[in-house]
């Protein structure tokens, strides 16, 4: 009986959706941290574009957690903003030497933050450009193909317990 060559399955290229075997190497353009990093980089630089450098897109969450729930201690704003509490802590310094927040000293040493009327009018001043800067950076996708990747996004981060 004549010997046959097992198949060789080639190494998944950027179009191929197929799972590579746990111990091949992932080509870069295929490794999941790699392009939602260079997803990331597009997001910010569509934001920054659309709003200039005056606002961080950190900030800009902030500003949004702050707006829908005000007066909220700062361990809640890092758990809204998905931020550790030391970092949320620098960033709201930051928005309050810039005006735009207000931090009162609650019990146990926590602080409630609010947006002080510059704030809001920031806040104000960029959410006119948020929808269409989102739809430029979804652009390249059919409607269903952007609602599904919202949906696997809100699933990998674990938001409303997807």
């Amino acid at each position: 009986m004549p010997r046959t060559r097992p198949s060789k399955t080639p190494p998944p290229t950027p179009s191929d959706d197929r799972p590579a075997p746990a111990d091949a190497p992932i080509p870069l353009q295929s490794e999941p941290g790699h392009l939602i990093r260079r997803a990331h980089q597009l997001a910010v630089s569509l934001f920054r574009d659309a709003h200039g450098s005056q606002v961080t897109p950190v900030q800009y969450a902030i500003l949004c957690a702050l707006h829908d729930n005000p007066g909220i201690d700062q361990v809640t704003l890092a758990d809204r903003v998905a931020l550790d509490t030391s970092t949320t802590a620098d960033i709201a310094t930051r928005l309050e030497a810039k005006g735009w927040i207000a931090r009162a000293l609650l019990p146990r040493r926590q602080r409630s933050l609010s947006l002080t009327p510059d704030g809001e009018a920031v806040l104000a001043e960029m959410r006119p450009r948020v929808a269409p800067m989102y739809h430029r950076l979804l652009a390249p996708l059919e409607p269903a193909e952007q609602q599904e990747l919202l949906r696997l996004l809100r699933k990998l981060v674990q938001i409303d317990g997807r």
